[in-house]
């Protein structure tokens, strides 16, 4: 069995998706429907750059979604791809609506203003410099949680924003309080990686941004799931339009409970992992939880054309 990944934040770089762009005539179309729904060359952006553009939360969770719906089209219109062995679709983060788009539940249209309304609303909850993340290396989530409980500094926000995979956990919260847990983590000599992010996303912090969201997410139409879709909140599937709707809602200040969904994915049967979009982030975090699973990066047409050839065997 077979699933398909879309990556979130972190994954953008200038020039994603150029190969498709310069290839394929279907792909054209979506950049030029993505620059008129959202009033801006968000093309030029994805191709070209100014990088500092680019890396703005309000311009990058629209341009991921591009590229990756971008490359999902190319291969079911151009290689063909039946997606009926397909078990699940499962995005991180943003990724989230790039899964629900190319299952048809949401239109590529409602999904690009989804997100750019929701970078603008996660950028505008915590003024800039107030908030913090910090990747913990190394740890189990249980030995994580304990630190949290036990830190010197009780009044802030500190919390678990992703679970990614095993030693892989992304904390978030307001500065002086992911500081203190750094010293802490420091004397204890534990590996932490502070992350360049432009807000705390994924804690409590981001409440002010799922009360923005909440109306223009509920309002939106959803159909009903070609394909079963892995949520971030419940790490499970859920296949109910209005439930899918609340979870968008609260995935904004909840933990991605990723690594949790890649386990429950290959206990339902999973053994082919197929990540589409820029980067070979969530690869690597199936690579680090789940072991002898077949992984695969569609980033290029080399890589389609590889990934027809393995799955034919």
């Amino acid at each position: 069995m077979n699933v398909l990944l879309f990556p979130g934040q972190g994954s953008q770089v200038v020039g994603m998706g150029s190969e498709f762009y310069k290839n394929f005539d279907i792909v054209k179309k979506i950049f030029k429907e993505a620059d008129a729904k959202l009033k801006f060359q968000i093309s030029k952006m994805i191709l070209e750059g100014p990088e500092d553009k680019l890396q703005l939360t309000e311009n990058t969770q629209p341009a991921i979604l591009t590229v990756s719906y971008s490359i999902f089209k190319v291969l079911k219109n151009e290689f063909n791809f039946d997606f009926k062995f397909f078990k699940f679709f499962a995005g991180h983060s943003l990724g989230e609506y790039s899964a629900l788009v190319c299952s048809e539940a949401l239109s590529f249209s409602d999904a690009l203003y989804l997100l750019h309304e929701r970078g603008r609303a996660m950028q505008a909850a915590v003024p800039i410099g107030e908030g913090s993340m910090i990747a913990v290396l190394g740890l189990k989530i249980n030995e994580i949680k304990i630190l949290i409980e036990n830190r010197v500094e009780k009044k802030g926000i500190c919390e678990i924003a992703n679970d990614n995979a095993y030693g892989q956990v992304i904390l978030s919260g307001d500065k002086e309080s992911i500081q203190s847990l750094q010293t802490s983590l420091k004397e204890k000599k534990i590996k932490f990686i502070p992350l360049k992010v432009s807000a705390p996303f994924h804690c409590s912090l981001m409440q002010p941004a799922a009360k923005v969201m909440q109306d223009k997410i509920i309002n939106t139409k959803f159909n009903s799931l070609k394909y079963k879709i892995i949520n971030n909140v419940t790490a499970k599937s859920e296949n109910d339009p209005e439930i899918i709707k609340r979870l968008l809602v609260d995935q904004i200040s909840s933990t991605v409970r990723w690594r949790e969904s890649l386990i429950n994915m290959s206990d339902d049967g999973v053994k082919n992992f197929i990540e589409i979009g820029p980067g070979k982030a969530l690869i690597g975090m199936v690579k680090r939880t789940i072991k002898n699973a077949n992984c695969f990066s569609i980033n290029s047409i080399a890589d389609i054309k590889k990934l027809q050839d393995e799955l034919k065997r």
